[in-house]
């Protein structure tokens, strides 16, 4: 079984019980005809031992799972995400995404190289390593022997 999650305008319209569920966007946005489906929000409640057992227990057995889920945070306290799908008002302007930053201009005549390029001889020219006279000597190449 997929996991059904509540459609809501707020966190607390989604922890109500009783509340209208969608598994997938388009299913939400079918089941509340007249609003329009931001997407899939995803709240933390920091809640006692008791509350937190409350808001689960008031899930019900019948009720889609796993739209709640219990965690601890690092003092050990509980913690309860909470994922629904958001509304907003149809008649509200969808927001518009922000332009893409522009890259900071480099001035013209910036050295891109650092001291660390120049460290460790990268730059230096390779020497060849003088050959020895003497290593042909190590194979009797002339001897008929």
């Amino acid at each position: 079984m997929s996991l059904a999650y509540p459609i809501a305008r707020s966190l607390d319209e989604a922890t109500r019980p009783g509340v209208k569920t969608a598994r997938t966007l388009r299913e939400a946005a079918a089941s509340s005809p007249g609003a329009r489906v931001v997407g899939l929000e995803t709240s933390w409640l920091h809640l006692t031992e008791e509350e937190a057992a409350a808001l689960v227990a008031a899930q019900g057995l019948e009720g889609p799972a796993g739209y709640l889920q219990r965690y601890e945070d690092t003092s050990g306290h509980v913690v309860v995400a909470v994922t629904w799908w958001k509304l907003a008002d149809p008649n509200a302007p969808k927001a518009a995404p922000p332009p893409p930053a522009a890259p900071p201009e480099a001035p013209a005549s910036a050295d891109h190289t650092d001291d660390l390029y120049f460290r460790r001889g990268r730059t230096k020219p390779r020497r060849k390593r003088p050959i020895d006279p003497n290593q042909l000597d190590l194979f009797d190449v002339g001897s008929g022997s």
